[in-house]
């Protein structure tokens, strides 16, 4: 079964430095038909001012993802940890017990473009930790990427759940398959570009809930950049 969520049907939320796009029911946005797919519950489009970002808040039991498209992302959380991300950069924070951290815009005159990604561990009460690796745009090249799963295999970063996320950049003659076996779903979110998957044709921000199939197709491809979650149903 396919499922189409267009970019147009996204949650908005416009605070002036910030400019997001919410794939699921975050903060006052709700939708109780995109509430999440099974542990995948957050992917937030944002937009940050240069300077400006999120003051220091705290998070328990979730696998925080960050992906950055343009610009630099400056985190700094209570574990001590301090760093400025940048376009290939994947971030991976396990809140666990608790933890709290600010991201800001590390740039005083360019604005930052960035995904932020929710998943729901599989456990609960962890130490918190955090984990941050570069994926170079060739090494998406044409091919899936693995950017994170829960061995860490491939150089990926480590989640605390059954889930795999890959990466990848197509153009043009590039086609590629996904294999889904027994008791698996997928969920392809396009960053950016046009692309077709499974024989339905998406643009930047739309995305595809894959489930009951045994194959994601990606083809057709307009200077595309896609994530591929592989998760279990």
């Amino acid at each position: 079964m396919l499922e189409v969520r267009k970019s147009t049907e996204r949650g908005i939320a416009n605070h002036g430095w910030l400019n997001s796009n919410h794939s699921f029911s975050f903060g006052h946005y709700h939708d109780p038909l995109h509430t999440g797919f099974g542990p995948l519950l957050v992917i937030n489009e944002d937009r940050v001012e240069s300077s400006r970002g999120f003051g220091t808040h705290g998070h328990r039991d979730m696998e925080i993802i960050s992906y950055v498209l343009d610009g630099a992302l400056e985190h700094k959380d209570s574990m001590g940890t301090g760093s400025v991300l940048h376009y290939g950069d994947v971030q991976r924070m396990s809140a666990g017990t608790g933890v709290r951290h600010s991201e800001f815009n590390h740039s005083a005159t360019e604005g930052l473009h960035f995904l932020q990604i929710w998943i729901q561990p599989n456990v609960q009460g962890i130490p918190p930790s955090y984990e941050e690796k570069h994926f170079a745009p060739e090494t998406k090249q044409g091919q899936l990427r693995l950017i994170a799963s829960s061995d860490g295999r491939e150089g990926s970063v480590l989640i605390h759940q059954d889930a795999s996320i890959y990466a990848s950049i197509l153009n043009g003659a590039d086609q590629l398959e996904h294999a889904l076996t027994n008791g698996r779903t997928a969920y392809v979110h396009v960053i950016r570009g046009k692309v077709e998957v499974n024989g339905i044709a998406l643009t930047g921000g739309d995305a595809l809930k894959i489930t009951k199939e045994n194959l994601v197709s990606l083809k057709q491809a307009e200077a595309a950049e896609v994530l591929l979650f592989d998760l279990p149903y």
